[in-house]
């Protein structure tokens, strides 16, 4: 049976740490838009500078909340959910920051090879045999 999805691009290798369940709470400077809480979404694991890959589809994940984070203390005590180290690029920083929880439905081993163009945050309209 064929399905519609939304995508997020989630890079490598954080992308690997939800896959395996260690990480979950994605973490962003804006809050998810209301449409996609608790949608099924497909996970589009982009290379970043080290993957050796092109875009792929990984998995089915939904997200089952959104939160503010209201100060780098709040943020750090989350770090065993988000795994988001001080001094990385995804720390902290002149933004807010919201907390996605992730919820993985269904992996895909292997990914599915995908033409998807990097850079790209939401991918509409994903056809996908489920």
């Amino acid at each position: 049976m064929k399905k519609i999805f939304t995508g997020i691009n989630i890079q490598w290798p954080i992308s690997q740490d939800i896959l395996s369940g260690v990480k979950t709470i994605e973490t962003r400077t804006y809050p998810i838009p209301k449409q996609y809480l608790g949608q099924e979404m497909l996970m589009i694991e982009t290379p970043g500078k080290r993957g050796g890959f092109k875009a792929r589809i990984s998995a089915i994940v939904k997200f089952k909340s959104c939160f503010k984070y209201n100060s780098i203390p709040d943020f750090r005590k989350d770090i065993d959910r988000h795994l988001v180290q001080p001094g990385s690029p995804w720390d902290w920083g002149d933004k807010a920051k919201w907390g996605w929880e992730v919820e993985v439905i269904k992996t895909f081993t292997p990914p599915i090879e995908t033409s998807f163009k990097k850079g790209i945050i939401y991918t509409k309209n994903i056809e996908l045999d489920t």
